[in-house]
């Protein structure tokens, strides 16, 4: 007869309450994710760009086209994001801003700045 042992499971999603730091960790490791597969394309658009006039064209269209477009938000979004949250772990790793709060207004900062810094660019894109 097999006894069930009387310990405690481990923890998981069911759980635990979704937190801004759960969320922002995750998302840091998407972007960088995303940020690699960006630079894939980045390395094909470039490879296009010095194999001649037709190559090129044919990439840059799809760079042009509203779902290019759409993926290049996204990615400079990540690109962003990425920036932003890294810059919150170095703070971190000199032992400032490890506080709860200080933690999670930094999330949403983290999220709010890139969001911001995303937007700028692209309108200063479209704009110059």
């Amino acid at each position: 007869m097999s006894q069930q042992a009387n310990r405690p499971l481990s923890p998981h999603l069911q759980i635990y309450r979704w937190q801004i730091s759960m969320l922002t960790s995750i998302a840091h490791r998407a972007s960088g994710i995303v940020l690699s597969i960006g630079s894939v394309f980045l390395a094909i658009w470039l490879i296009a760009a010095g194999s001649g006039p037709d190559t090129f064209a044919s990439v840059n269209g799809f760079a042009a086209s509203w779902f290019g477009q759409l993926l290049m938000f996204l990615w400079s979004f990540a690109l962003f994001y990425h920036l932003c949250n890294g810059i919150r772990h170095l703070v971190w790793d000199v032992g400032v801003g490890l506080d709860l709060e200080t933690a999670r207004l930094t999330g949403y900062a983290a999220i709010g700045v890139a969001a911001a810094l995303t937007l700028f660019v692209w309108i200063w894109a479209f704009i110059a």
